[in-house]
C-alpha cells in the first residue's frame, strides 16, 4: 500500500510494515520505561546507590523517543534521500543518548562517535547524488523498475549507513553504557541500528 505524505512516499509492504510496528512498539516502552537504579559497588569507601535526575532521564528519553520514530520512518520511506535525512537523525538521536549520561568516559564516546556519524554524512549524501543524476530519481519504486549501473553509489551508501548508524552499539559499549545510570534507553540504539541495517541491505538488494 503506497501512502503519498508531501514529498515522502510511505510503503507498507510486510517487511518495513513488521519494522514499523517493532519500532514503533519500542518507543513506547521507552516511553513508559523508568531508569533503573544502579549499585556502584567500592572496594573501599562501600556500596553507593546511584539514581539518575529527572532533567537528565528526560533528555535521554526523548532522545529515545526520536531515535524510535526516525527508525519507525525509515523503515517504511520509499525515497532514498528522506531515508537518508531518518539515518542522519537516528545518528543525532543517539549522539544524544550517549552523551546526556554524565560520566567523562560516556561524553569521550559520544563526542567520537560524532565525529564519525558527520564524517559519514558525506557518503551517503554524495550517493543520493550520483544516483539522482544517473537515474534521475530518487524513488526506492521507480529505481527498482530498471537497470542502472550503481555499484559505486551503493558502496558510498554502504559505508554511510555504517559511519553514521552501524557502529552506534560499538561506542555504546565502549562507553560501558551498561555500567551507567539510567541504561534500558540504550537498547534504542541496538534495535535501530539493527533494523536499519537489515532496511538498507534490502534496499542495496533491489537496487539494480
Amino acid at each position: 500500500m503506497i501512502v503519498p505524505f508531501v514529498d515522502i512516499i510511505f510503503y507498507f509492504s510486510p517487511f518495513s510494515t513488521v519494522g514499523f510496528v517493532i519500532a514503533l512498539v519500542f518507543t513506547i516502552i521507552v516511553y513508559l520505561t523508568k531508569p533503573e537504579k544502579q549499585l556502584e559497588a567500592n572496594k573501599f569507601s562501600g556500596d553507593k546507590l546511584i539514581e539518575v535526575s529527572l532533567e537528565e532521564m528526560k533528555i535521554r528519553r526523548l532522545m529515545a523517543i526520536f531515535c524510535g520514530l526516525a527508525t519507525a520512518g525509515a523503515m517504511i520511506t520509499y525515497d532514498l534521500f528522506d531515508y537518508t535525512l531518518f539515518l542522519v537523525l537516528i545518528g543525532i538521536s543517539n549522539i544524544g543518548i550517549i552523551s546526556a549520561v554524565k560520566r567523562d568516559w560516556v561524553l569521550n564516546a559520544a563526542f567520537n562517535y560524532g565525529l564519525v556519524a558527520i564524517i559519514a554524512s558525506l557518503p551517503l549524501f554524495a550517493s543520493d547524488s550520483l544516483v539522482l543524476a544517473k537515474a534521475g530519481t530518487l524513488s526506492l519504486l521507480e529505481l527498482s523498475k530498471k537497470s542502472y549501473d550503481l555499484i559505486f553509489e551503493k558502496s558510498l551508501f554502504a559505508i554511510g549507513t555504517a559511519g553514521e548508524v552501524g557502529i552506534a552499539p560499538f561506542y555504546a559499549a565502549k562507553a560501558e553504557m551498561f555500567r551507567a545510570p539510567g541504561s534500558p534507553y540504550i537498547l534504542m540504539i541496538h534495535l535501530s541500528s539493527l533494523l536499519v541495517i537489515i532496511r538498507t541491505v534490502d534496499i542495496l538488494i533491489h537496487l539494480s
